[in-house]
């Protein structure tokens, strides 16, 4: 075994770590790790994604499940929406992508360029948000607005975040959580649980679509996603003793960090 197939199996365990600690961030780290450490093409990497994050966060759901933290009618209000898209998106529109974007003398760009650039925006935006809105951020928030759960709002956002997740393979967890604090009045914990469960429901069925569209490697998708589940349980051992906050802005910065690496990678 290579050195970098090592590095990415410690990558996977990463995947599942942080998503057992903040309910976030597993696709933000797992497009990348599937990329530059196993070689594999974006758009099977985005794939792959959505079956490792999915399946660790359903199984990651059974723990919250037990503790009654998850909001069954936005789970379900979310998901409806967000499922819908996701697989239009990955059965139907990434097959619609070109291969070459833009090819002219100034600039050439690839379809799996222009995934990994919206991958690394994605991540920019994501650092930016677990640093500012950290759950004291929220909570401020909160008490500063009143934004009485409103449904259709939900429903809206579940079909944005579904047309992310087709697209580029991220779980929205980082943009979901803060819209279920503000928009459906839930407490963190309760919106983290509720994450994971919208989480795992859209990239599963987002899989689905893809199951037909690309030849998927199962021994190795199976090995990846087994070691990112051991990460969550391990992860949600220690989120209660880790103080939330901290953990989201060191994150936060890290993810700033990779989606920079990315852009340079990929066009410098």
């Amino acid at each position: 075994m290579e050195i970098f197939e090592i590095l990415g199996f410690i990558g996977a365990f990463i995947v599942g770590l942080v998503l057992g600690l903040i309910g976030s961030g597993g696709s933000i780290l797992s497009v990348p790790i599937l990329v530059y450490l196993f070689g594999i093409n974006p758009v099977v990497a985005t794939a792959y994604s959505l079956f490792i994050v999915g399946t660790t966060s359903l199984i990651g759901s059974i723990k919250n499940f037990r503790n009654k933290l998850i909001n069954y009618k936005t789970t379900l209000l979310f998901s409806f929406s967000a499922i819908i898209t996701v697989y239009i998106t990955r059965k139907y529109l990434i097959e619609l992508i070109p291969e070459t974007i833009i090819d002219s003398e100034l600039i050439v760009l690839s379809k799996n360029q222009l995934i990994m650039l919206l991958f690394s925006l994605l991540m920019l935006a994501a650092g930016f948000l677990m640093i500012k809105r950290s759950p004291k951020t929220i909570a401020g928030l909160k008490q500063t607005k009143t934004i009485a759960p409103n449904k259709f709002l939900i429903f809206t956002e579940g079909s944005l975040i579904g047309f992310l997740t087709g697209l580029i393979g991220a779980g929205g967890g980082f943009i979901i959580i803060p819209i279920l604090v503000i928009l459906s009045d839930l407490r963190m914990k309760a919106a983290i649980a509720t994450s994971l469960a919208i989480i795992s429901l859209k990239s599963l069925i987002g899989f689905i679509g893809d199951v037909q569209n690309i030849n998927i490697e199962w021994n190795f998708l199976l090995l990846f996603t087994l070691i990112s589940v051991i990460g969550i349980f391990i992860g949600q051992l220690f989120s209660e003793k880790v103080p939330e906050y901290k953990l989201k802005e060191a994150f936060g910065l890290f993810v700033i960090i990779v989606g920079v690496s990315i852009i340079f990678i990929e066009f410098i």
